[in-house]
């Protein structure tokens, strides 16, 4: 179930990181983790999370084409995307803010990406995603934001490719907006854009040209996406659009640099102030840290509006840190932990914040002032590394949080493609109540390994049930593994 919103969740290639310090690299060396073979994985998992059409190259063999009729009942061919998480519903909002850190995760780290043979891999995670998300703006103010609705979804438990459940398609439009879901694509295009600029030109000009449409129809258009897809609200409900606005706005920036959008963030009135986690919901940290981006390369003054979002965004990291003046909660073991409810997904956006700013530092031998005392590159990056240890293994468990790494890690993943029997195996059709009594309830591993998901991972105390009925604990979803990208990029 992807109630995730119960809680409130959440081109320039920067080579900062081929001239690190000593100090740097040393950090990255003390560590039982592979993060090469982690990052392989990781990038397995989308693999995985595919609908649609899968192509001749799918690597994950168990799964097969499913949902090929998305649309249909719109007029409007809505195939391919990404399931959210453990169902069978495409959430638009979620899957953007997926697609804009994976992007992101290759604009800062395409080099160590192809150190390690994976940059095709990550491209292709992001363009599954861009495919779809052209299909679903088919007009410059209208955005298909849903296909498939949560409730009927999650009363069955079934593969995606026998599944019987409602594909109905929703949409916002100049009637029925949503800034904040417009918002949020348009910085996904925005961001793939500037990935695919230097390998497909083409792709990356029709990307920006999505971004750009999207961020008008966001900014003439103000309300929550929630107010007109309304069946989204129990699972992927959004606080605001203020934040989806700026954060599209720095992407377009960086993608264009076009004086447009600096002056909509200069202008906004609204810098996000110190924020408590970098979400699906909430991308306040996002938006400040691509400002810092251009106030430590000296394009923007440190000064009014532009010294606010530098500063907001290194009091995120100093909390991360412990040397703030907010410290945000660890477990025992070390982990940072923000919220009960599928914690990895921002403990996995916070090391990822570390990994990036700490190259932005470096590349300026520049760093930040916390509460507690100053705050180095390589401490960052000591941040980063110390989070994904604890997620890969090294924790009070000796659980691996990601399915498939290592030796010991969750077997009963709540997720309906991975628990069910692969449809290659056994064809037979697994009715919606039948998953339940023959799959879900079993007491036994998943037949189907699903690497490289982050599951939501244990509690304050870390403490872990291994249980398909936990889906707090034991539910991954794309936008858990989708910042782990680069971070164990990063690290390998």
């Amino acid at each position: 179930m992807a109630r995730l919103s119960s809680m409130n969740l959440v081109l320039v290639f920067s080579l900062s990181f081929m001239v690190l310090s000593s100090e740097l690299v040393i950090q990255s060396e003390g560590s039982s983790s592979d993060y090469g073979t982690a990052l392989t994985k990781s990038l397995l998992y989308f693999e995985a999370q595919r609908s649609g059409k899968l192509p001749s190259d799918q690597r994950v063999q168990w799964r097969g084409d499913s949902a090929l009729e998305d649309g249909s009942d719109a007029g409007i061919k809505l195939t391919g995307g990404y399931y959210d998480a453990g169902d069978n519903v495409k959430f638009g909002f979620p899957m953007a803010f997926t697609i804009s850190l994976l992007s992101w995760s290759v604009v800062e780290f395409k080099d160590n990406l192809k150190a390690k043979h994976e940059l095709s891999n990550a491209l292709a995670a992001v363009k599954w995603g861009t495919d779809y998300l052209i299909k679903a703006h088919p007009q410059p103010n209208v955005l298909y934001g849903e296909v498939g609705e949560g409730n009927s979804d999650h009363s069955c438990w079934q593969r995606p490719e026998d599944m019987t459940t409602a594909r109905t398609a929703y949409k916002i439009d100049d009637q029925n907006p949503g800034a904040d879901l417009a918002g949020e694509t348009a910085a996904a295009f925005a961001a793939a854009s500037i990935a695919f600029a230097k390998t497909d030109s083409e792709y990356s000009s029709q990307l920006l040209t999505h971004a750009k449409q999207l961020f008008d129809f966001a900014r003439n258009h103000p309300g929550v996406y929630t107010s007109s897809i309304s069946v989204a609200g129990q699972f992927y409900s959004s606080s605001g659009y203020q934040d989806e606005l700026l954060w599209a706005a720095a992407w377009l920036h960086r993608a264009t640099g076009d004086k447009e959008y600096l002056d909509y963030l200069s202008s906004s009135g609204d810098t996000g102030g110190g924020r408590t986690e970098f979400s699906w919901n909430d991308k306040y940290v996002g938006a400040q840290v691509l400002v810092a981006k251009l106030v430590l390369e000296g394009q923007v003054e440190n000064s009014g509006p532009w010294a606010q979002y530098k500063s907001q965004a290194e009091q995120f990291i100093c909390n991360c840190l412990q040397k703030g003046s907010g410290n945000f909660k660890k477990t025992p073991g070390g982990l940072l932990w923000f919220q009960p409810w599928n914690n990895l997904q921002y403990t996995s956006t916070a090391a990822f914040i570390a990994a990036v700013y700490a190259d932005y530092l470096d590349s300026k031998k520049a760093s930040i002032q916390c509460p507690g005392g100053i705050a180095s590159s390589s401490d960052l990056i000591e941040l980063a590394q110390s989070q994904a240890d604890y997620i890969l293994g090294e924790n009070p468990n000796k659980l691996s949080y990601m399915v498939g790494y290592g030796s010991n890690y969750p077997t009963q993943v709540h997720h309906r493609g991975a628990s069910i029997v692969s449809i290659k195996k056994d064809p037979t059709p697994v009715s919606c109540s039948q998953g339940f009594d023959l799959w879900f309830n079993k007491n036994a591993p998943n037949p189907n390994v699903l690497d490289g998901a982050l599951v939501g991972g244990p509690d304050q105390q870390d403490g872990y049930s291994d249980s398909r009925s936990n889906y707090q604990m034991a539910e991954p979803a794309t936008a858990n593994t989708a910042p782990f990208v680069g971070v164990l990029a990063r690290l390998a």
